[in-house]
């Protein structure tokens, strides 16, 4: 079992940038494909980014692609999300994760979350 950390969360003004880490307590994420999701108030859970087990691989979700990168530090067994030029609508509580396979932009793929940390965006 792998049981992810996130941190790095908090307040940023609209247009500016701000980076989340995810580390692993217990088991390493050397051998997990690792993804972030992100959850607003009333919105159901959705995929943003994730990366292959080898960090060769990365996949995003349209609407941060040019925006968010997904990296991973295999030196510190650290994921990143670093996410640049923020909207309003990147607000909310983003939640890293770990799947062995399956469809990386499913919710259902991952077994293994994190608690959350919460990103708000101001104009």
């Amino acid at each position: 079992q792998v049981q992810p950390v996130e941190s790095g969360g908090g307040l940023v003004q609209a247009g500016g940038s701000l980076r989340l880490s995810c580390v692993p307590s217990g088991r390493a994420f050397e051998s997990y494909v690792m993804a972030w999701f992100r959850q607003a108030p009333g919105k159901e859970r959705s995929f943003v980014a994730a990366i292959s087990w080898g960090g060769g691989v990365t996949e995003y979700v349209d609407s941060v692609k040019g925006r968010f990168t997904i990296s991973k530090d295999k030196a510190n067994d650290t994921v990143y999300l670093q996410m640049n030029s923020l909207k309003l609508e990147d607000s909310a509580v983003y939640y890293c994760a770990a799947a062995r396979a399956g469809t990386w932009s499913s919710s259902q793929s991952y077994e293994y979350w994190g608690q959350g940390t919460q990103v708000i965006v101001s104009s």
